[in-house]
């Protein structure tokens, strides 16, 4: 999969430091994954979960952080939407981020 953008993902990565090695981790699996549909995704990452709009919600260690992405399937792309601590996942809305 092509991941937009990843200047973004290292960005939290600087922010969130307990997380880093945890996005650096998902950016690798993320970019030789072939994703084309939901399943693909939920069937192999344990700590995914899709959601309404193409949105895919990745549990990233442990559960104490999330990562929102858009999943574009048809041309095999991951957008970056979000990412930060459990707590201020709560405060948005997921589905339209």
């Amino acid at each position: 999969m092509r991941i937009i953008a990843r200047r973004t993902l290292e960005e939290y990565g600087r922010k969130y430091q307990e997380a880093k090695e945890y996005l650096e981790a998902w950016y690798a699996d993320t970019k030789r994954a072939n994703w084309q549909k939901p399943t693909d995704i939920t069937g192999t990452c344990s700590n995914a979960r899709t959601i309404p709009n193409n949105r895919v919600v990745f549990n990233i260690k442990g559960n104490k952080y999330r990562l929102v992405v858009l999943v574009l399937y048809d041309s095999r792309r991951v957008l970056i939407r979000w990412f930060g601590k459990h707590s201020e996942y709560d405060k948005i809305d997921a589905t339209t981020i």
